[in-house]
């Protein structure tokens, strides 16, 4: 296999290799597996492809991003062979138009890409999605994730102080990528909601503001739905003045919650109505106040009428349910950013 990447001669000195990643910008801060052919060449193997096929173009740099890049970036990250048809997929799903990933990473706001994985491929390679899934401890969760924010690093060339204008940024952007708990959901996977069977393996990414956790022990489903919808019916929270261009919200529902809901006889779709209907906040505690300025709202909205409640986002298909999680009582929001769309790719 004949790779055209530019290649560079180091000492074999760890410190060293590291040391010179560094200085190129090339790291996140974390150590990384220094690249080299051997290695690229055994992430590109299994899958077949040659290392030249271009994928797409990235913003903001408009480079062309090829399986070659991808599979620089998945080494880097600690990635196994096994692990690069997903870090491709969600590759394929960032640099899809709609999800506008120069605006999602380059944004003050400092919003993280959230790779999702459905389908057996979770399970064959060991992606985990019931407890801690959000946090450390899994290999396939962690470096798939910063595999494809490695990507967007170096080749959108979205540094932090230069192209990224981040306030805070968020621990998100190390790393964050788990999959649905399609065992323990009482309801269809995310793969068939749009259409695919279960056996179909898909990513889908999300572009996210911050991670909400709610608590509830209510004894009641639909107690601990309410719960969670009025905790986001607040001042501060972007969603409500950036439906108008497209704004999406992911709520992620632990398996307790999610049970006792589908118990009461509610479905994914009843839930997204459900907030929709309810998630809804008065102009008067809007006004003069957050992303006020930046407000991009549809024509409906009448910004001269105090009592106008301003829906969560333009309609309830622009809410994603997902399970996720392990034991407890524990749910969370994933806030979404205000121009992006949710996006998925087949693996």
């Amino acid at each position: 296999m004949r790779l055209s990447s530019r290649q560079i001669e180091l000492q074999d000195s760890y410190s060293e290799i590291q040391d010179y990643y560094e200085s190129e910008g090339w790291s996140d801060g974390l150590p990384i597996v220094p690249a080299t052919e051997d290695l690229v060449v055994k992430m590109i193997e299994p899958s077949g492809l040659s290392p030249d096929i271009e994928l797409g173009v990235i913003q903001p740099s408009n480079k062309i991003v090829t399986v070659e890049k991808v599979a620089i970036n998945s080494v880097m990250a600690g990635c196994k062979p096994q692990y690069f048809p997903v870090v491709l997929a969600a590759v394929k799903a960032v640099l899809k138009d709609e999800f506008n990933v120069g605006g999602v990473q380059a944004t003050t706001g400092g919003a993280a890409c959230v790779v999702v994985v459905n389908g057996p491929i979770r399970d064959q390679i060991g992606i985990h999605s019931d407890a801690a899934c959000f946090g450390p401890g899994f290999r396939a969760n962690a470096t798939i994730g910063r595999a494809v924010r490695l990507v967007i690093r170096n080749l959108g060339e979205l540094i932090p102080g230069v192209m990224d204008k981040a306030t805070l940024s968020t621990p998100g952007r190390f790393s964050f990528c788990f999959g649905e708990n399609e065992s323990r959901s009482p309801w269809e996977s995310r793969q068939e909601e749009l259409g695919y069977s279960k056996d179909t393996n898909m990513v889908t990414l999300l572009g996210i503001r911050g991670v909400y956790n709610v608590f509830d022990s209510s004894s009641s489903g639909k107690l601990a739905l309410d719960t969670l919808v009025k905790s986001v019916v607040t001042e501060g929270f972007a969603n409500y003045y950036q439906i108008g261009s497209g704004a999406q919200i992911t709520l992620v529902l632990s398996p307790e919650h999610a049970n006792e809901i589908a118990a009461e006889g509610l479905s994914k779709n009843d839930i997204k109505e459900f907030i929709f209907a309810n998630a809804r906040m008065p102009i008067s505690r809007l006004k003069e106040k957050a992303h006020w300025s930046n407000r991009v709202w549809p024509e409906s909205i009448d910004i001269d009428d105090d009592d106008t409640l301003v829906p969560i986002t333009t309609c309830a298909e622009d809410i994603v349910v997902l399970v996720a999680g392990g034991d407890g009582r524990h749910s969370a929001w994933l806030a979404g950013w205000g121009v992006t769309r949710i996006v998925s790719e087949l693996i």
